[in-house]
């Protein structure tokens, strides 16, 4: 009996216990909850808003132009409107207040693609809506492979071979043969098209003409960026297509190529429908045109210049040339602009032709840390810097403006009081 009592009474102070534990951890949990300490506990980030403020911060300190926050909150907000259809009135002057009413748009949707395709549609809007419009974009991992691909130029679905019509076996000789039978076919039908194809031909036959740049090829599929026949008997035609990783040896192989050929006294290094490329490699480039240690070109980034000097020297089998044309056009543009206006500064050659496209941007991409899934992966390409020509105004919308417009119907007889060469005119006049 006494036993018994015992057990009831025992279990009767465990009841208590337990009672007043769950009154204790109540009233705390109550205190905690209304001194706001449970609220200052951190949230699960919105995927979204976190997106798109990263993107914000990028902008902010990469964008070419300083902007403050007001105005790139502006940017925002009149992106948001035109992406969702809902007016915001800006009555906010911070990030904070812009991620709130962004956030609120975001809650309108109901299924978590819905907003990934708002978030991606509204970063893509922001970024376009940047000056000069449409350069900077949001990319997908499959946008920034091919601008890895363009900038290295490789083309993946093009095969060179098929171009000039052999295949990958054919012998050096077969290769030659190939070429001047598709040139010869394409020189004959005087269409616009078939002189399109005959350019591709050219370009094809150069990268696999020598054996250094067909093994490159066969290897990584970098094409050559040089293009080079003798004009006239006296003067070396040089077509730089684009740029690349690989453009300074292809600079350098093609004019040592030419070396033994004693009659060549003049050069036309021709920039015309350079898309430009690689600017980072402008600086080795340009050495051997104006020496080491040259101030070759300025960029522009938030107000201030930023000089670049050249990286390498004089090469001697470019500089025996004692007179130089260069060629521009409408298409050439980026790069192409760059490398004509530093070697107009310091007068390398003539600049003949017409004014170039006045694309003077460099863009950038900065990878973003927030993303929206693991099915795909985007990244920010900004226009990082404006490019300057020679007289220090922005490339932008201006161009370089060539010595010898060619659409002046007295072109020969000016370019012809720059050089006093008439070889050099008359070959001018063949391959434009």
């Amino acid at each position: 009996m006494l036993k018994r009592i015992k057990t009831i009474f025992s279990k009767k102070i465990l009841f208590v216990i337990a009672m007043c534990t769950i009154t204790i951890v109540a009233a705390v949990g109550g205190y905690l909850w209304g001194s706001k300490t449970f609220s200052r506990l951190p949230k699960k980030e919105n995927i979204y808003s976190a997106f798109l403020m990263e993107e914000f911060d990028i902008v902010q300190k990469n964008y070419w132009d300083k902007l403050s926050d007001s105005q790139l909150i502006d940017i925002y907000l009149l992106a948001n409107q035109k992406v969702s259809g809902q007016f915001s009135q800006n009555l906010t002057k911070d990030k904070k207040g812009l991620k709130k009413i962004l956030e609120k748009t975001l809650n309108t949707l109901d299924s978590s693609e819905k907003k990934k395709q708002y978030t991606v549609t509204l970063a893509d809007t922001v970024l376009t809506s940047l000056q000069p419009a449409g350069r900077s974009r949001l990319y997908s991992k499959k946008e920034e492979k091919n601008l890895k691909n363009e900038v290295e130029n490789k083309n993946p679905t093009l095969d060179r071979y098929k171009t000039i019509g052999t295949n990958k076996k054919a012998s050096q000789q077969e290769v030659a043969l190939a070429y001047e039978k598709k040139k010869q076919e394409l020189e004959t039908q005087k269409t616009p098209e078939a002189k399109v194809k005959l350019a591709e031909v050219e370009q094809a036959y150069e990268t696999l003409s020598t054996q250094q740049n067909r093994d490159r090829y066969d290897s990584t599929g970098v094409e050559s960026t040089v293009v080079s026949k003798i004009v006239n008997t006296r003067v070396l035609y040089m077509h730089l297509t684009r740029f690349s990783p690989t453009t300074l040896d292809d600079i350098v192989h093609t004019a040592e190529s030419y070396n033994d050929n004693s009659t060549l006294d003049a050069l036309i290094f021709d920039l015309r429908d350079n898309i430009g490329g690689l600017i980072d490699g402008l600086p080795y480039f340009m050495g051997p045109f104006i020496g080491p240690d040259q101030y070759a070109y300025q960029f522009l980034h938030h107000g201030k210049k930023q000089d670049f000097k050249t990286q390498t020297g004089l090469l001697p089998s470019l500089t025996k040339y004692k007179q130089v044309v260069v060629l521009i056009n409408e298409n050439s543009q980026s790069s192409a602009e760059v490398m004509a206006a530093s070697m107009k500064k310091y007068n390398v050659g003539t600049l003949v032709g017409t004014p170039s496209k006045g694309w003077g941007t460099v863009e950038k991409v900065f990878p973003l840390k927030q993303q929206l899934d693991k099915t795909e992966t985007f990244s920010v390409f900004l226009v990082h810097s404006l490019t300057l020509r020679e007289d220090g105004q922005p490339i932008e919308g201006k161009g370089v403006i060539p010595d010898v417009d060619i659409t002046d119907p007295s072109w020969q007889e000016k370019l012809f009081s720059y050089t006093r060469y008439s070889k050099l005119v008359s070959a001018v006049k063949e391959v434009w």
